[in-house]
């Protein structure tokens, strides 16, 4: 029964003592999900800049 308890004791530590390290995996899975947010970020600007332009001339000539 001892080493049994000492098994489980021993995991147990073991899996809280790694719980809060940063992994390969969750490395990769990070590079996976900000890639495409790199790639459309850019074109996310440009659509924001020319959308609040076509509001500011939209409403200039309203106003004129």
């Amino acid at each position: 029964m001892k080493e049994w308890w000492d098994r489980k004791k021993g995991k147990t530590r073991k899996h809280k003592k790694s719980k809060d390290d940063y992994s390969f995996w969750d490395i990769v899975v990070d590079v996976l999900f900000w890639i495409p947010e790199l790639f459309i970020l850019p074109f996310r600007i440009i659509y924001w800049l020319l959308r609040g332009l076509g509001r500011m001339i939209g409403d200039f000539l309203d106003f004129v």
